[in-house]
This record gives structure tokens, sequence and C-alpha cells, in this order.
């Protein structure tokens, strides 16, 4: 259960936000405390898939009574100050949520330790450390159900299990909390803000951006692989430079890190479905974001030549080996090895498949100097159709 994108987000959110320095996914059992993602920043010393004592910890509590522990100074606390668990670790601060999956079964704890105090016991930040252990909660449930239909997709009876677990697991259970903590982002970022809080909301909406896109990702390759491929709703009437500058707009606010070029001439309006062209878009930049360089721009072009819309996005960064290049476009392959953490592999075979749908195609050219993917389809419904025949 380490290569789930979303939980090194959660951790990291978590410690900046509390200014904890130790934050830990745990799978907890009667007998068994076992770390399955860390983040430590104080040299606590525990690694992922380590393992204590489950009885030296207060989660075997929180196990037992399903509800929350949250203390903001041991020392403090009249009804754990004696506790043997901050004597044994040397604690002063610890909050620790009951992950259960949404069939009930209990699951393990997200917590956090410190050995300083910190202000933990607030409304708003117990509401967000539970919303997120539910959010954890829903990512190793669909999990489970992922590595079940990956391990099954041979035949018909691999086609109707991946219908039943892919959209209807990914398609409800996983925006519901997504579309809660985008919405809650939403209203804070209405409210003044501090230099720290602005730059944590941003990464929590670069992390919700990240899974909104996988979802996308997942329900796409389901419907390819059940028949119908990619449908698309054409538009006629609107330009398509406002669609990938709300795109560039989106990638920038969740790294504002990363610098962009985005050079664009696209006057005439091209017949293409913009949510779909937009979705491939999104993935080709976060490919860039997550592979490219961080010292050099990512550079966009888009533009009409020779009748043929060219929309390319550049990096710098190492080159893809021949071996992956060959494999790029295939589901479940990555460019990369060690990219696994990243996310399943889909985002560059979607993109492939919204170009071909559109009639065009998606290339690649990876050298020392850049890695560049350039989309290319006709630019008039005239020419579509000639494609087509």
């Amino acid at each position: 259960m380490q290569g789930i994108a979303a939980i090194p987000g959660i951790l990291e959110v978590m410690c900046r936000s509390t200014g904890m320095g130790f934050a830990a996914v745990a799978r907890v059992t009667e007998d068994r405390w076992i770390a399955c993602q860390v983040l430590d920043n104080i040299g606590f010393g525990l690694p992922a898939g380590g393992e204590l004592d489950v009885e030296t910890t207060l989660c075997h509590e929180v196990r037992q009574f399903r509800d929350v522990i949250v203390i903001d100074n041991f020392a403090e606390d009249p009804f754990y100050c004696n506790h043997h668990t901050p004597h044994l670790y040397r604690l002063q601060s610890y909050i620790s949520v009951p992950i259960t999956l949404p069939d009930g079964r209990f699951f393990g704890t997200l917590c956090a330790i410190d050995a300083k105090p910190a202000k933990l016991s607030d409304p708003q930040t117990l509401a967000t450390f539970k919303l997120f252990a539910q959010l954890v909660g829903f990512q190793f449930d669909a999990a489970e159900k992922l590595s079940s239909a990956r391990a099954s997709l041979i035949g018909e009876k691999a086609a109707s299990e991946l219908r039943e677990q892919f959209i209807a697991v990914l398609g409800h259970d996983l925006r519901n909390p997504v579309a809660s903590l985008t919405g809650g982002i939403s209203i804070l970022q209405r409210e003044p803000q501090t230099e720290k809080s602005t730059r944590v909301l941003n990464i929590m909406r670069s992390s919700l951006l990240r899974m909104s896109g996988m979802i996308d990702n997942v329900m796409d390759f389901a419907r390819g692989r059940l028949g119908g491929g990619i449908a698309l709703q054409r538009d006629h009437d609107n330009p398509l430079g406002p669609t990938l500058e709300q795109v560039v707009s989106e990638i920038r606010s969740g790294h504002p890190e990363r610098s962009i070029e985005f050079d664009h001439r696209l006057s005439d309006v091209v017949p293409v479905d913009h949510q779909r062209i937009a979705q491939m878009f999104s993935n080709l930049l976060g490919n860039a974001i997550t592979h490219g360089s961080a010292d050099h721009p990512i550079r966009v072009n888009a533009t009409i030549a020779e009748g043929e819309l060219h929309l390319s996005v550049a990096n710098a960064g190492d080159p893809i080996p021949q071996e992956a290049l060959e494999k790029l476009f295939q589901p479940f392959k990555r460019g990369e090895k060690g990219s696994s953490l990243r996310g399943l592999g889909l985002g560059l075979y979607i993109a492939s498949q919204i170009a071909e749908a559109h009639g065009g195609r998606l290339e690649v050219n990876s050298d020392e100097r850049e890695t560049r993917f350039t989309f290319r389809m006709p630019a008039s419904a005239a020419q579509q159709e000639q494609a087509a025949q």
C-alpha cells in the first residue's frame, strides 16, 4: 500500500499545517502496528514498512474505541500525562484518527507526533484530519479493488469486473471526498491567508488536481476497454485558446514553484471537444511537471500550421530511454524506473486515445536537450472528415 499517490501529499500538508515533525498512515490490528507510509522530519527513525509494538502505542486504543485521540501537550494532559507511550517515545504532542474503509472495516490510523507541544485540538484541525482519514480509507479501498481488477483483466469476466469496480468505485466513492476537499479549499482561499497557509492550500489543490485526473483516467480506461472508446462533443463555435489558458492557470496554481512558458496563436476556431483536449493537455503538463527538470521552464506552444493544429509541451531533463519510448503510450506503463508513486501509468495512454479520437496523433521526441510531446490534428471540419475517410 506504499504506492498510493495522494498519501505523501496528505502527510506533508498535515505536518506543514500543524508544525508536527512526524506523520504516518499505519495499519493497526490486534497484535501489529505497521507503518504504510511515513513522513519523518524529526529523525524518529521509523521507515515505511517498519513496525512498533502495538501495545506501546495509543493507536491500539484508537482501534479499540474507534475514536480520535488528540493531545496538545502530554505534560499538561490530566489523563495521559503519566501514560507510558509519551515517556517511551519522548513525545509532547499527538493526534491519531481512525481510518475506516467504506464497508465499515477498521484499517488503521492517520497519526502525527512531535517532541514539542502543538495546537491540535481546535475544531478546524480535527475536522481536517478526519476528512483526510476518510479520504485515505477510500484510497485504500479503491487500491484493493484496482489491484484485483488488474489481476483479472482477461476476457469477458474481466470486462464485467472492470465495469463494476472501476466505474462504480472510482466514479462515486472517490468523487465525493475529493469534491468535499475541493469545496473546502475554495472557501478557505477566499479568506485572508498567511504566506504559509497559502502555500499549504496550493499543495492541497495540487494533490486534488492530480487525484481528479487519476479518477478521470481510470474511468476513461474502463470505458475504452469495455467498448465505445472515448466519446467526443465537438465545439464548432468557441476558440480553444481560453481552454488551454485555464489548464495552464490550474497547473501554475498547484505548482507555483515551476515556470511554464505558454505561447499560443489560435485565432481560428478548431472543432474539438474542449473538455477532452483540456484533459489531454493537463496530462501532458502533469507529466512534464513530474519528470522535467525543476531548474528549467516548461515550454508550451499551440498554433495552426499547414492546416493542422499543433500543441506541444516540452521540458528539460533526462531523456526517455529508447526501450521506454516504445511502450510509453501503453496502459500501466511509465516513462522511467521508480516513478510508480506518481500515478497509475494511464495519463499518457488516455492522452493518446484522446488524440486518436480527434483524428490526430500524439508524438514524442526525447534527447539530451529536451523531451517534447506534440499533438497534431486536422484544423478544419472538412479536413477532419477527409482524414477519417
